[in-house]
């Protein structure tokens, strides 16, 4: 089992190719972020001591919003945030409202900190805007003579009008003034910005819980939004309002390779990057969708095989949870659990990609993909699949207010500050844009059942001590394979997915992680990703500040049940694989239950 480079040190603060500016990791805090206190962060976040204590529990914290005779009078925050709008940001208002089942709110500016409590440690704080209330965006589909039409990268570089464009937007883009809320930079810093602790719930109430766009149900719209804005800026650059990010095609053998469109000319282009991973980015090297970590020679077919039943069996399911991710509230700990997409193909490109000999930058560390061009490539196809997963599948968006009103700040092509929800981010026609139409061979390509004679049993107890002891909690140092008991058949049996769930995952959040879950496999060697009985992995790309993570992980398993002859046994057994880690890794508990998600 591999380990994944652990030193948290600092990139160049530029580089001739990429031609960073120098504050990207300033040397001081600024006045405003050194008034910030970074170290609450509830139980959620449990306590991890770094190098000079960063990150652990501050117990003066509180996770109240208030005391309860304060909020008595006070509107119910669930109408408030609706029509605030956004109007606390800066302004120091009482935001401390009632939040209790209420969408999370927009970040508040006015106290963006630093990923870590370290002087040097990364400052993803974006631009700060004298505007006290932010606009509020409401998309108006345009004509269908000016709809983007976003190509595949395989395509799109065949075009050399299209490559001088891209070139061309990209190029001003990182030519711009660093105090621009369009230079490049500080457009990779709002992704750093909300996923890397910059932002705590304070518009809520919360200041000890941070804002947290993955690993959670804002996964998806979050990232739509960013690459809508972004899109769109570009496009305003060159005066082309019709401009398109290429989407990378990784689900299709013709784009299972890194994109030429972003390689061509090396460090000439403004759309390379010098970090990425130089093994990869060799012309005909073939991405695998479960990488992890090293590369494990496989002749074409069956790498091709794997990734296109890896795609049916991550996108299969009807599940709204499973594919999207968990609920996520106001007051709720961040990174409840991610949905399939987020996990694999997302993150394991993500490590794919980035540069295992420069601490896996740009794309292999959340703080720093923004940087690499190709991050918007990559996004822009996992965005397809959301819209895929709709149209396909037949999928169904989820219907929570708290889902629906979860707002986000962004600037616009105006260089304008504007809030936007997650409800009107559904529509891409209203968003005005759409896919190019490509082959989609995932769709008919499902997994197979292996049915091994030699299953694999329970590691030296039986079922009642393997509940018992999966309830505790166990450390993930090696292979072991528990027995799970299914819920009981009920009339909703037939409507719900059943979800296999391990709670409470723990382990570094500065650390890569990567592990697989089998179900009635082999007992000697674990199945194939193309497989009916691989039920899928749990993956992590690197955060910046150094705690210890905690989330779940939710994997619906109702095909695979049919598929391997088990749906009518009492129990499964499942067994995990960790493929790489640095420092330890447990698992509260294991259980398989019928999915509770509306």
């Amino acid at each position: 089992m591999q380990a994944m480079n652990t030193h948290l040190l600092l990139s160049p603060t530029t580089t001739v190719i990429d031609r960073r500016p120098n504050d990207l990791f300033p040397k001081k805090l600024s006045s405003q972020s050194s008034r910030v206190n970074r170290k609450g962060r509830r139980s959620c976040s449990v306590g991890h001591k770094g190098a000079n204590g960063a990150h652990n529990i501050n117990p003066s914290c509180s996770i109240k919003p208030e005391a309860d005779e304060d909020r008595r009078n006070k509107m119910d925050r669930r109408n408030v945030l609706i029509g605030l709008g956004g109007a606390g940001l800066g302004l120091g208002l009482d935001t401390n409202l009632l939040a209790s089942g209420a969408p999370i709110p927009p970040p508040d500016f006015s106290t963006c900190g630093k990923t870590t409590d370290e002087v040097t440690g990364l400052d993803c704080c974006p631009p700060t805007s004298e505007v006290k209330t932010p606009t509020r965006f409401k998309p108006v589909a345009p004509p269908k003579s000016s709809v983007r039409t976003r190509l595949a990268a395989q395509n799109a570089v065949k075009d050399p009008d299209y490559i001088k464009k891209y070139r061309r937007a990209t190029e001003l883009m990182k030519g711009l003034d660093v105090d621009d809320p369009h230079n490049f930079w500080n457009q990779a810093k709002v992704h750093c910005s909300y996923c890397d602790g910059a932002f705590n719930q304070n518009l809520a109430g919360y200041k000890c819980l941070e804002i947290q766009v993955h690993n959670s149900w804002l996964f998806f719209p979050f990232h739509r939004w960013y690459l809508f804005f972004y899109e769109r800026i570009l496009g305003s650059l060159i005066d082309d309002p019709t401009f398109a990010l290429p989407f990378w095609n990784w689900d299709s053998p013709d784009g299972m390779y890194l994109p030429e469109l972003f390689e061509l000319d090396n460090g000439a282009s403004p759309l390379y990057d010098h970090y990425r991973n130089t093994k990869h980015r060799q012309k005909d090297f073939l991405l695998d969708l479960n990488y992890s970590g090293t590369d494990v020679h496989q002749d074409p077919k069956t790498l091709i095989d794997n990734n296109l039943k890896t795609m049916n069996r991550q996108m299969n399911t009807k599940d709204r949870c499973v594919f999207f991710g968990q609920p996520y509230r106001a007051g709720d700990c961040p990174n409840p659990g991610g949905g399939n997409i987020e996990l694999i193909p997302h993150n394991t490109v993500h490590n794919w990609t980035g540069d295992p000999k420069w601490l896996a930058e740009d794309m292999g560390k959340f703080y720093s993909s923004a940087r690499d061009p190709i991050f918007f490539a990559h996004h822009s196809n996992v965005d397809r699949m959301w819209h895929l997963w709709l149209e396909k599948i037949g999928g169904k968006n989820l219907e929570q207010d708290d889902w629906l009103n979860a707002e986000f700040y962004f600037y616009n092509e105006k260089k304008e500050l504007v809030s936007v929800n997650v409800q009107d981010s559904i529509d891409i026609g209203i968003l005005g844009y759409a896919y190019e139409d490509v082959d989609i061979p995932w769709l008919t390509t499902k997994p197979t059942a292996r049915k091994p004679a030699n299953k694999a049993k329970p590691d030296g107890l039986g079922l009642q001590d393997q509940s018992s002891a999966a309830k505790g909690g166990f450390s993930l140092d090696s292979k072991i394979s528990i027995a799970v008991p299914r819920p009981k058949q009920g009339v909703e049996k037939a409507e719900r997915e059943e979800i296999l769930i391990l709670r409470d995952i723990k382990f570094p959040s500065d650390q890569g992680l990567k592990f697989d879950v089998y179900v009635n496999d082999d007992a000697d060697t674990p199945s194939q990703p193309s497989q009916s009985e691989f039920a899928g992995s749990f993956v992590h790309v690197p955060h910046k500040h150094v705690m210890t993570f905690k989330t779940n992980l939710y994997l619906g398993i109702t095909r695979l049940l049919k598929d391997v002859g088990a749906d009518k046994a009492a129990s499964v057994v499942v067994t995990l694989v960790p493929r790489y880690r640095n420092g330890p890794v447990t698992i509260g508990a294991i259980s398989i239950e019928q999915s509770s998600c509306d």
